[in-house]
């Protein structure tokens, strides 16, 4: 087993081999469809490019063919890590919550930090988060800390600068 595979078994950050990838209906549609586009369309014109530089001669000094057999190992181990994800996805749909009250994966939470400054995050899978969108995982620390609250709720949330008090202003899911 390569070293790259052992990094495919890991569980999210911060937690241990073998937890859950929860992730949301969107979530698993965009890496199924990367995964699609990998395979079905970006591969095969990279293999085009490998035989056809291949059959040029000394694959030495042919930029063409080092480049593309690269890429070629950059698509594979991204195949192989989308495939193993995949499997081991456990889709939630924030659509289907029946308990909207309480902060649980999917929810859009509006909270209120020490500072008066209201921020609004939506809880999502480790793949899907991007904190600039306001996308954070489920394992973030800010995620953890609002995990089970409800609105009004004072939630302490721990920082490298020391433990914040947040309030809980709104709780949203998507309808369906």
């Amino acid at each position: 087993m390569a070293a790259d595979d052992d990094e495919d078994e890991a569980g999210p950050p911060g937690l241990p081999p073998g937890t859950p990838f929860y992730m949301t209906p969107a979530g698993q549609a965009a890496l199924a469809a990367e995964l699609r586009r990998l395979w079905s369309e970006e591969r095969p014109k990279v293999v085009e490019v490998v035989s056809w530089a291949a059959g040029l001669g000394d694959r030495s000094e042919n930029a063409d063919y080092q480049y593309g057999k690269r890429r070629l190992r950059e698509i594979d181990r991204r195949v192989r890590f989308l495939r193993k994800r995949l499997e081991r996805v456990q889709v939630v749909d924030p659509v289907a919550q029946t308990r909207r009250d309480q902060v649980f994966f999917g929810a859009t939470v509006t909270y209120a930090r020490e500072d008066d400054s209201e921020v609004m995050v939506t809880i999502v899978g480790v793949d899907e988060a991007e904190s600039g969108a306001g996308r954070i995982s489920w394992v973030s620390p800010v995620a953890r800390a609002l995990l089970g609250a409800r609105i009004g709720d004072l939630v302490r949330l721990r920082r490298p600068q020391g433990t914040e008090s947040i309030e809980v202003l709104a709780i949203r899911y998507p309808e369906a």
